[in-house]
């Protein structure tokens, strides 16, 4: 299949996932979308080398530590020590995610199941790109699309009980301000008192361009990559991942100033970037037939079910003992299923509903929005990474 044609399949694939999304409020995950059209495409004959051909694969491979550099970059480490309860109770969660699939389902759906779907479940695409590949490497084709189908599934559970809960929290709060309409909300760090921290200066305007933003990113994903490598070749073992260390330079350079926030926006490459990501995560579907995305349906479900239950315990346990409503703590801890845009998308349609005016809403926001905001980049962008990590050298 010629690359253009490729690419462009896919791109629309993408294109109408992202619409239905938007139609359907994110119920109906972009990513489920696409990974339907994607299965109803190689069964009326589209090509099985089309994410090959399309060439977006091998980006997609490489372009794995710049994005989490980029993710890491947008790390605000003020907001997350003034939000440190919420971080307690999403590490909770995760914690609880893996405990609950590695000891109770794992009874069910076998030892290397589990190990593939906790941190998927506990978090998203990156997680899942890991396990992935992590299931090819023992040549478990199957538990590559069972990580990819957890990713495209996890927000059907995630997104109705973040919405739930949410609504009770919201008119918990709402019920707070209407008796006390003069309590202030707490305005965060400007851009300019948080520039004037950093270690590093910022370049003058005219210096930044899409190419700096590219290279610098690309500079601190190769460090991650070669300090990696280099400990593995000495020590004889994979001590830390590459992907981990991606992310955690990422925090460490903006928080010095070399990085700018969401650098690979800045460049104009995020877009491109996530679709060929995405085309690692959905390859493993062009070889998949009915039986057995059938046989991985109960399995699929076992796991999201011992998940899902896992927040529940262990979110509620650290709620309490923070001193958090359940139904807060729930809400932190079930944003692993789904992180943003889904934390954004959600704080902001249960304030509109629940608000009758400009300064309700705005007060519902400053009491849900933060917490969920911290809570999916916790879960999501770096505790399910680094469980992948861990897990991945188990199998």
């Amino acid at each position: 299949m010629q690359a253009i044609l490729a690419m462009t399949f896919i791109l629309v694939v993408f294109a109408i996932g992202d619409a239905v999304s938007v139609k359907t409020k994110s119920i109906i995950s972009s990513l489920f979308v696409a990974a339907i059209l994607f299965l109803i495409g190689f069964s009326i004959g589209v090509p099985q080398d089309l994410f090959a051909s399309s060439t977006m694969l091998s980006i997609g491979a490489v372009i794995i530590p710049i994005l989490l550099v980029h993710m890491g970059s947008m790390m605000n480490i003020a907001q997350l020590k003034a939000q440190w309860k919420t971080v307690i109770i999403a590490l909770s969660s995760v914690l609880g995610i893996a405990f609950f699939i590695l000891v109770f389902a794992k009874i069910f759906i076998g030892r290397e199941a589990a190990i593939i779907a906790a941190p998927p479940v506990a978090g998203g695409v990156i997680a899942g790109i890991q396990m992935g590949e992590a299931a090819k490497s023992i040549g478990r084709n199957d538990l590559a699309t069972f990580a990819t189908l957890l990713v495209v599934a996890q927000g059907f559970v995630g997104y109705p009980i973040a919405s739930f809960c949410l609504k009770k929290e919201g008119l918990r709060v709402i019920e707070e301000y209407r008796k006390n309409p003069d309590i202030k909300i707490v305005e965060e760090e400007t851009k300019e008192e948080s520039e004037k921290r950093k270690l590093i200066p910022k370049l003058p305007e005219k210096y930044l361009g899409d190419n700096l933003y590219l290279a610098k990113a690309a500079i601190v994903a190769s460090i991650a990559v070669v300090i990696s490598t280099s400990v593995k070749n000495a020590l004889g073992f994979n001590l830390i991942d590459q992907n981990v260390l991606s992310l955690i330079l990422g925090v460490v350079f903006a928080a010095i100033g070399f990085l700018e926030v969401g650098i690979l926006s800045k460049a104009n490459s995020y877009g491109l970037a996530i679709a060929c990501l995405m085309t690692v995560i959905y390859s493993s579907l062009s070889k998949d037939t009915p039986s057995l995305l059938l046989n991985i349906l109960p399995s699929l479900i076992i796991a999201l079910l011992f998940g899902t239950i896992g927040v529940f315990v262990f979110s509620i346990i650290a709620g309490k003992f923070l001193k958090e409503s359940k139904f807060m703590s729930v809400a932190i801890g079930i944003s692993a299923l789904f992180g943003f845009p889904g934390t954004l998308i959600i704080s902001n349609e249960v304030a509109s509903a629940l608000a009758k005016n400009k300064e309700e809403k705005q007060f519902i926001l400053s009491k849900i929005m933060p917490k969920m905001l911290v809570s999916g980049f916790i879960t999501v962008s770096i505790a399910s990474v680094v469980l992948a990590g861990i897990l991945a050298s188990t199998l």
